[in-house]
């Protein structure tokens, strides 16, 4: 209704009633975590995403972190390489392949929408199963006295590394819908923790007693981080470590691993052999190291391109290359958990939580297994160590990571046969409404 034009009365005792308010424009719902309505004024307005730019600090710290990967998987390999293969450059143009691989993988994931990722959890999270199962009954390819690989032809693919991303995304997917919950035991906690644990003992039938480690480390951060119950994950994982000490002394060659951990100087020869050598790399770089190419342990240290490449690093660049190295890691992780808390939504936020917590706890374990801070462990360094299951799978990650990274803005577009009725808010109006709200939201 519009006001009355008629003019107001002479008697200034006597007050005129005033006019009724006009009828409020229909201000459109907005739904919990979202910056602008899916569709506002009946539907005649629909949302459309425009994308931002990634973190440039990270995408610059991960592809400088696969270019020097290269280098030293070729400084660390090529002796052995050329006594093996008789070409020196035979582990360097393989990881020049997986590199670039994966640097155009985290291209395209990153332009990907992660929330697109929702229908496929469930599908990756039985891949990864059906090929750990593969690898449990032997129709895996075997390394030494594990069944880790699955052989596509000339390619070999390492289940356990998807298993950890695969289940970063269920996690996240779960967690993000049971947000209301999960604080109940019942529903909030154990069916993450049956899930996981089936994964987990797939992975010690293979044996990989380190991944195992690492995906029960992922669940429990993330329960933690999602509200979970602390006496809960307190209590379990006091019950799981004491699991993990009996794993250990009732295996054989585990308790012998474990027996000559303790006890380098008198094992140094047969099953102390590999991190002995390691610490005798990062005792001969010093302070600022041999010169790269100049190190002489690639002689003596066995599988030095795989999982002990940061002993090369400790000795051809010394004490600075490994802060650099740390320095490196310590930004990706960071940089993953602002992405974390400026995420638009809980699952991207509990995505990018899951991925920085993966790639920290295989830097740590992995950096103090070659340190002989921690026994022998199958964990690969990221983005430096050579394969390239771990390559590959630590970009897709990463480009998930600059995918929740991108600022989103919301664009309002009204299609042409929608008609504004004489009286009714125009559309510019509608969407500055929407727009006002999701600011204030």
């Amino acid at each position: 209704m519009s006001r009355s034009s008629a003019p107001p009365p002479r008697n200034r005792h006597i007050s005129a009633p005033p006019p009724p308010a006009p009828a409020p424009a229909p201000r459109p719902s907005k739904a919990p975590g979202s910056a602008t309505p899916a569709a506002v004024f009946g539907g005649s307005l629909l949302r459309s995403s425009v994308l931002g730019p990634v973190d440039s600090v990270l995408a610059a710290v991960v592809i400088a972190l696969i270019g020097f990967g290269v280098v030293m998987v070729y400084s660390a390999s090529a002796i052995e390489a050329t006594v093996r293969y008789h070409d020196a450059q035979f582990f360097l143009k393989r990881q020049g392949v997986y590199a670039l691989a994966a640097i155009t993988g985290m291209w395209v994931v990153s332009r990907f929408d992660y929330r697109k990722l929702k229908p496929f959890t469930y599908p990756i999270l039985a891949t990864v199963t059906l090929m750990l199962l593969l690898c449990v009954a032997g129709l895996g390819h075997k390394a030494g006295n594990a069944y880790r690989w699955i052989a596509f032809g000339p390619v070999h693919v390492q289940p356990a590394e998807m298993a950890k991303l695969g289940i970063v995304l269920w996690l996240s997917y779960s967690l993000s819908k049971k947000q209301d919950q999960i604080k109940s035991f019942s529903v909030g906690f154990l069916p993450h923790l049956i899930v996981v644990g089936i994964l987990i003992m797939l992975c010690l039938k293979q044996p990989d007693f380190g991944s195992s480690v690492v995906l029960l480390f992922l669940t429990f951060t993330m329960l933690f981080v999602a509200g979970a119950r602390v006496p809960y994950i307190a209590a379990f994982t006091m019950l799981l470590g004491l699991g993990a000490a009996v794993l250990v002394r009732f295996s054989s060659y585990r308790y012998a691993r474990y027996l000559a951990f303790i006890d380098m100087d008198n094992h140094r020869q047969d099953l102390a052999y590999q991190p002995f050598q390691s610490v005798m790399s990062f005792g001969s770089g010093g302070f600022s190291g041999m010169g790269l190419g100049k190190g002489l342990q690639v002689l003596y240290l066995p599988e030095a391109h795989t999982d002990f490449i940061s002993a090369i690093i400790g000795e051809e660049l010394g004490f600075l290359g490994i802060l650099g190295l740390c320095a490196a890691y310590l930004v990706i992780v960071s940089r993953g958990v602002k992405i974390a808390l400026e995420a638009a939504d809980d699952y991207g936020s509990f995505i990018a939580f899951g991925i920085s917590t993966l790639f920290g706890v295989q830097v740590l374990v992995n950096l103090s297994v070659a340190m002989a801070i921690l026994p022998t462990k199958g964990l690969t360094l990221p983005f430096l160590s050579y394969g390239g299951s771990s390559l590959l799978v630590n970009g897709a990650a990463v480009g998930i990571l600059l995918s929740i990274s991108r600022p989103r803005t919301f664009e309002a577009q009204r299609p042409a046969a929608v008609r504004t009725s004489e009286g009714a808010p125009s559309a510019s109006a509608v969407v500055a409404t929407a727009a006002e709200e999701g600011a204030a939201g």
